[in-house]
């Protein structure tokens, strides 16, 4: 089954603290945690976009152009735009979990990871510093 916005939902909704704010500046939401963003999309659209190393986003993008690209403004930092109808459920899964894993307090991550038997490694948050807030385009 491909993927969809809703699917994003339903992935954050079992993360600790993330949560969908909408930007009314930018006119869609976006998925965060303890007021960080580690995604953006929008119900009505086919692309969102996650936090990824920069690494990650140049294998991602070499490996499949029909689904991921170097997403608009924050692709310097590593942001990767994904074609949802192009992946499946479980990879944009694992693509928001390492996203909200990058974003999110290491005590967080590390009680997530007692509750969970996902075991995937992550950057600190503070290895990928560009954090975002509601009223800053980046």
């Amino acid at each position: 089954m491909t993927a969809t916005y809703a699917d994003a939902l339903r992935i954050v909704s079992d993360l600790p603290e993330a949560e969908e704010v909408f930007v009314a500046e930018w006119g869609h939401p976006t998925l965060r945690v303890r007021g960080k963003m580690f995604a953006s999309g929008a119900p009505d659209s086919p692309t969102m976009s996650v936090k990824a190393s920069k690494e990650e986003q140049a294998e991602l993008v070499a490996a499949r152009p029909e689904a991921f690209s170097v997403a608009a403004y924050v692709g310097r930092y590593g942001w990767v735009t994904i074609n949802l109808p192009g992946i499946e459920v479980d990879e944009l899964r694992e693509l928001l979990v390492e996203a909200w894993r990058r974003t999110a307090p290491k005590r967080l991550v590390a009680a997530y990871d007692g509750t969970t038997s996902d075991s995937a490694t992550s950057d600190s948050a503070a290895s990928d510093s560009a954090a975002y807030d509601s009223t800053s385009p980046r």
